[in-house]
């Protein structure tokens, strides 16, 4: 089982910079990158103000804190990845632009280097043959936000080999996470659930069953979940619930996972969630 000194993180977003905190927290020194400064910078801001959060609420001291913060770098340029020893791609739940990112990653990274992807519903396999190395490439879902969720979600590739698997699932581990195993199926696990679920609290926002308030109190309060579906869902953002319902309704063809056309409409409409101040809620600032 290979060992992890430097990790990668492609994308310096909501679920970039928390797994990039989540490792260096885990005493690995990790390099973060994204596309230009002003990103790199909202990230880093998102770190610091995490990691204030866990020392006010004494759970983390600040010298902690600081030696954290010590272990993380940043950089536009994807070079940089050179030494890593993971690379964690975590940028929007696009195809496209996953499987572009992979294929540079794989001519630059040293050839014992493993890919992983943060996707939450896209083939790993199909990512991993954008690559010369499908044996080293496997999915690292980490739950939103990375540095409260204990799950992460590991997905083998047809092509993953058991080292690979065994290292990420060490590294999950190192990081304080819980493992949780899916085949490579459109959705895994968690959204292959989880999405259906939202999409119907939808249909019934659509049908007028109950007001946003009561579909999300009946489902906190019916089924012990910390958070409404809706709610959740802006959080999530709109549009990655709807990418991911089209990549499940899609790869399966059932039409139980069709989209719900008002999900489609508030995309549409760029009401995207707690990102963009307003979804099935309003928001008085963007996250």
């Amino acid at each position: 089982m290979a060992s992890i000194r430097v990790v990668g993180v492609v994308g310096a977003g909501q679920m970039g910079s928390g797994i990039a905190q989540v490792a260096a927290a885990a005493n690995i020194q990790v390099i973060m990158a994204d596309l230009d400064d002003a990103a790199l910078g909202r990230g880093m801001r998102a770190i610091s103000s995490s990691l204030s959060r866990f020392v006010k609420k004494q759970l983390l001291s600040q010298e902690e804190a600081d030696a954290t913060m010590s272990r993380l770098r940043t950089t536009t340029s994807l070079q940089e990845m050179h030494d890593a020893d993971v690379v964690i791609e975590a940028v929007a739940e696009n195809e496209g632009l996953k499987t572009r990112i992979f294929g540079e990653l794989d001519k630059l990274l040293k050839p014992s280097a493993i890919l992983a992807s943060n996707t939450s519903s896209i083939s790993i396999t199909r990512l991993a043959a954008s690559t010369q190395r499908p044996k080293q490439v496997i999915g690292m879902h980490f739950m939103n936000p990375p540095p409260l969720m204990k799950l992460v979600e590991i997905v083998r590739g047809i092509a993953t080999e058991d080292e690979v698997f065994d290292t990420i699932k060490a590294l999950a581990e190192r990081c304080g996470k819980i493992v949780s195993c899916s085949k490579d199926y459109p959705g895994f696990i968690v959204n292959r659930v989880l999405m259906p679920m939202i999409n119907e609290a939808f249909y019934c926002l659509l049908e007028g069953v109950g007001s946003p308030h009561d579909i999300d109190t009946g489902m906190k309060l019916g089924t012990n979940q910390p958070m409404g579906p809706l709610a959740l869902a802006d959080l999530i953002g709109l549009d990655t619930c709807l990418s991911i319902m089209r990549t499940i309704h899609d790869g399966l063809g059932d039409s139980k996972y069709r989209p719900c056309p008002l999900l489609v409409q508030y995309v549409d409409a760029g009401w995207l969630g707690r990102k963009s101040g307003r979804g099935v809620y309003f928001y008085t600032s963007n996250l």
